[in-house]
């Protein structure tokens, strides 16, 4: 199912914060959460506090998948696959953020390569990448260290890519993330954080969620 461009807006405004589901508009005037800080459907701010602890972790939880444009069974997987792994890494919040993080949809969003996740996601579903000089259309393919993107040669020339070595030159890469805004090519360098990455979410709230 799409969601259309208003969609988006509505699933903002209730979460009540940016979730940057439209790329540049977000960062705009024009963003509806500016103009109408509101939930949808209401004339004022609705107050957070009335909400039970269930609410306030469900809430969490919708701001967190809609955030990386994740489908309910595909978000729950990330974070039961992360909860199995309390004890065994240091932190629980930051592995799940990195299992999250490390998507080659994400990684293409925050390279620079699109404007929003969803817009990452119909590219490599479309076929636009290579990962290590083979092809891949897996939004969810995991990534690693040392694995490299790139574009496919037969659509490297094409006015979208083109027009992307102008607009990418201004884009800041997270440090993990290594671009050659010239040739387009994408580099994993090291591992993502949840304090680099500073979720739109409290993740405690969410594990209690998938934990009753």
């Amino acid at each position: 199912m799409v969601t259309t461009t208003k969609a988006k807006c509505k699933i903002c405004r209730r979460a009540g914060q940016k979730l940057f589901l439209k790329g540049e508009k977000c960062l705009t005037p024009k963003c509806p959460l500016i103009r109408k800080p509101y939930p949808p459907g209401q004339k004022r701010k609705r107050r957070l506090g009335g909400l039970s602890e269930y609410g306030r972790e469900l809430m969490e939880k919708q701001k967190l998948k809609k955030y990386y444009n994740l489908r309910e069974n595909q978000f729950k997987k990330y974070v039961l696959e992360a909860l199995k792994k309390r004890g065994k890494v240091k932190d629980t919040a930051d592995h799940l953020i990195n299992l999250l993080e490390k998507r080659l949809d994400n990684v293409i969003y925050r390279a620079g390569l699109a404007s929003s996740r969803s817009q990452a996601r119909q590219l490599v579903g479309h076929g636009h990448f290579f990962v290590n000089g083979k092809p891949v259309n897996i939004p969810s393919y995991r990534l690693e260290r040392g694995d490299k993107i790139s574009v496919r040669p037969n659509v490297l020339n094409t006015s979208y890519f083109q027009n992307l070595k102008t607009t990418i030159k201004e884009h800041q890469a997270p440090s993990w993330v290594k671009v050659d805004k010239e040739k387009l090519e994408i580099e994993i360098v090291g591992e993502p954080t949840l304090k680099e990455v500073s979720p739109p979410a409290e993740i405690s709230a969410i594990f209690e969620f998938y934990a009753r």
